[in-house]
């Protein structure tokens, strides 16, 4: 049954998602991409869409092209090392697109942790880093425990709790854990009531985002997308700056709390900067991601790590439920449910943004469409 927490919009398209990374990839390869860095984003965006992550899917294809036009991300970057000890690297993504730029960070902190036990990596000013739970999940598949805290300091977006106006990004937070013969446990997710994504993916004919999402200069509450949208000029993607209104927190202060944390540490701890910022240039759009990285079998043998682990996770779903309707599953388990029935049956992608990918690539050459 599917679980009513992840409904289809009716208004899509079902497509293979190795011919949606196919065209995806062209589009990028005619935007300047290499052949690998258009596979790498190419195959995440696809990704996320299979992991009903939509947000930070193939509706992302359009913003990016407008970013690499503006500059505000850099196609091919290699990424510098600022410094770097046996357990510590510090770089820099220098614009570059999140895909690459992130697993080259993250591949030098995972040989340190395996190392040294432990591993802290700092990125700062990379571009959008897509899916967090990627990156705990790289980790976990090396046998890693991760904590990811990121911010983006030139999409303010968020209000905090008790005001009605934007100060913060999304500011989203990973954790992954590995588990013995079994998909990882990664928990993901914006400290925003929704991902801007997911607006977006809304305005687009998506799925509808909650009714108190959003919140409006006189501090009135709707799911309205338009809110933090505004009017889109046709032949634009929908710019999030243009709209009176902002995301809300979610959790009230314990949402807008853990968002402060990001901005701290993923924008201010890294260099990279915090929204509130005045060493950043306005025009400038980037992210910064703090990773603590460390091996599961740092205090216990493995074998004992990974048996309680299973213990827990049967203690946490053998719960009775409150929905017949829902079941109750470890963190991770829909994205891995909903990856593999996309890949054997296809995925379902909004028309608009199906017709915005295709537009997309007319105008670079391109003749293969979706």
């Amino acid at each position: 049954m599917l679980d009513k927490r992840f409904v289809e919009s009716q208004n899509s398209t079902k497509v293979g998602h190795r011919d949606l990374e196919e065209v995806v990839s062209k589009i990028f390869v005619a935007a300047g991409c290499s052949t690998f860095e258009a596979s790498q984003i190419a195959m995440r965006l696809v990704d996320s869409n299979c992991t009903g992550h939509d947000s930070h899917g193939v509706v992302r294809v359009t913003r990016y092209l407008k970013w690499v036009r503006e500059q505000k991300l850099v196609p091919n970057q290699t990424p510098e090392v600022l410094f770097e000890t046996e357990s510590i690297i510090a770089v820099d993504g220098r614009r570059g697109f999140g895909q690459t730029v992130a697993p080259f960070a993250l591949r030098r902190g995972i040989t340190k942790a395996i190392d040294q036990g432990v591993a802290l990596v700092g990125l700062r000013r990379s571009g959008h880093l897509g899916r967090i739970g990627d990156w705990a999940a790289m980790a976990a598949d090396q046998g890693l425990c991760s904590i990811h805290f990121v911010n983006v300091n030139g999409h303010v977006l968020v209000a905090p709790f008790g005001g009605t106006d934007r100060r913060m990004s999304t500011a989203p937070i990973a954790m992954g854990i590995p588990r013995s013969g079994e998909f990882p446990v990664i928990l993901d997710f914006a400290t925003s009531l929704v991902a801007e994504g997911k607006a977006l993916v809304s305005l687009k004919g998506g799925k509808e985002i909650r009714s108190d999402a959003l919140i409006g200069p006189s501090g009135t509450y709707t799911g309205d997308p338009k809110a933090l949208y505004g009017v889109t000029p046709h032949g634009e993607p929908p710019n999030p700056k243009n709209g009176p209104g902002a995301i809300r927190a979610f959790g009230d202060h314990k949402g807008s709390g853990l968002a402060f944390m990001c901005e701290a540490l993923a924008g201010i701890f890294t260099g990279s900067g915090s929204t509130g910022s005045k060493n950043v240039p306005d025009h400038q759009l980037w992210s910064g991601m703090v990773s603590i990285l460390f091996k599961a079998d740092t205090f216990i043998p493995f074998s004992m790590f990974s048996a309680e682990l299973a213990q827990f996770v049967d203690f946490y779903t053998g719960s009775p439920r409150a929905d017949a309707d829902v079941e109750i599953k470890i963190p991770g388990a829909v994205e891995n449910e909903n990856r593999i029935r996309a890949h054997k049956s296809g995925l379902r992608v909004p028309d608009e943004i199906l017709a915005d990918i295709n537009a997309a690539a007319a105008s670079l050459g391109i003749t293969e469409r979706i």
